[in-house]
């Protein structure tokens, strides 16, 4: 049986995805009645197969959140066309004057202590901030979406067969419940009194002459708290620890900053901040030799397949210049992520102001790092970093 639940192999599960991948891509979780897909070919394929494979949970008899990525053609698609006109390539890079104060002031803070948590102080407040402003919320009004970003997080325990999934099901209905009342009230001052944010182009947002309703909303600011912030926060993570890990490849970027673009990729590759998706199969799959049958909930392993070696060459080699670098960490088809440029976008203004700086840093700690709470995302809760002046600067 394969244990990927852990916590030692949450913090690091290369190990394990390279011991099942090579001998069983294809294999079935019979407690909680899922199949997992450990191969770049395979994971791809249930990403991009809509005949085969379903986003929608409803496909298995399961219910779930009203997010657009579980939905298939052609409510997905209708839904992605019209927070398509909200969610703009020109109104993301617009935001990159805020984003680059906002880490500023984090990173003056963080580095004028000369000791901080980059996880609590940096990576995961960054994203937060900024989808608050992008959505208009009031300052007073942030610190529940930390809390119901946690509660929404639980969500990945409801595959587990456990009093735990349970819990985490009320949970998320009590979050829901809340987010209702409070996005309904914004949206209703929103149509009365329109802003310049991303709220009031979602209420305004029409294509042939449908609009979002309140409930389609929500799902989006839903998502958009979990993949918006979540991601974000465990790329920037991630970074520095690989940074920290592989201290030549930090020292090559330094040297040639203009890599970072591509150093960001391999970091998101290389430890991908989601390591599972979910699909349901519309019919009976053959994959590798093994059926699966129809209704079956399916994990494309992201984290393994970004880690194939009959994709990627010398794959558990961190290479900020990779090229090449067709990782599939952001999803793959007519559901890539709809964020993936916000995400790039903060790394690169956090990881840039980072190594701007000039100064080194380390862990200031022996103790191993705690992974975030949600089973299918891969990054740390807490990461204690040291900063110091560059050893020729204290020479």
């Amino acid at each position: 049986m394969i244990e990927f639940l852990t916590e030692s192999t949450r913090r690091n599960p290369y190990p394990m995805y390279d011991g099942v991948r090579g001998v069983h891509p294809v294999v079935h979780d019979p407690r909680s009645g899922s199949w997992m897909l450990f191969d770049y070919e395979g994971a791809r394929r249930a990403l991009e197969d809509h005949d085969a494979f379903s986003s929608s949970p409803w496909t298995a008899n399961r219910p779930s959140p009203e997010w657009f990525i579980f939905f298939d053609a052609p409510r997905h698609t209708r839904m992605r066309g019209l927070v398509s006109r909200a969610f703009t390539p020109r109104s993301i890079a617009a935001l990159e004057g805020r984003i680059r104060e906002l880490s500023r002031g984090l990173l003056d803070r963080a580095i004028e202590r000369g000791e901080t948590d980059l996880a609590a102080d940096v990576a995961i407040p960054l994203p937060l901030m900024v989808i608050a402003e992008m959505l208009g919320i009031p300052v007073g009004d942030r610190p529940q979406f930390r809390r119901w970003n946690d509660m929404i997080l639980d969500l990945s325990y409801t595959l587990q067969q456990n009093d735990r999934k349970e819990e985490a099901a009320r949970a998320y209905r009590a979050a829901s419940a809340e987010m209702q009342d409070y996005i309904t009230r914004l949206c209703d001052d929103r149509r009365a009194r329109p802003a310049d944010d991303l709220l009031t182009r979602l209420v305004e947002a029409e294509v042939d002459g449908e609009r979002l309703s309140d409930a389609e909303i929500l799902g989006f600011f839903q998502l958009l708290l979990i993949a918006g912030h979540e991601t974000t926060a465990n790329v920037i993570g991630n970074a520095v620890l690989c940074f920290i890990e592989h201290p030549d490849q930090l020292a090559r970027l330094r040297a040639a900053p203009e890599l970072l673009p591509s150093a960001i990729e391999e970091v998101i590759r290389f430890r991908s901040p989601v390591q599972w998706l979910l699909r349901f199969t519309r019919r009976d799959v053959e994959l590798h030799g093994h059926v699966i049958p129809a209704g079956a909930t399916v994990l494309p392993m992201i984290g393994s397949a970004n880690r194939d070696p009959r994709q990627f060459a010398y794959a558990d080699r961190f290479d900020i210049a990779r090229s090449p670098n067709p990782h599939i960490a952001f999803g793959h088809g007519v559901h890539f992520c709809l964020g993936a440029p916000l995400a790039r976008l903060e790394a690169r203004v956090a990881l840039g102001d980072l190594l701007a700086r000039g100064v080194d840093f380390e862990l200031a700690t022996d103790e191993r790092w705690e992974p975030r709470r949600a089973l299918h995302v891969h990054g740390p809760t807490r990461l204690p970093i040291r900063f110091h002046a560059p050893a020729r600067a204290r020479v």
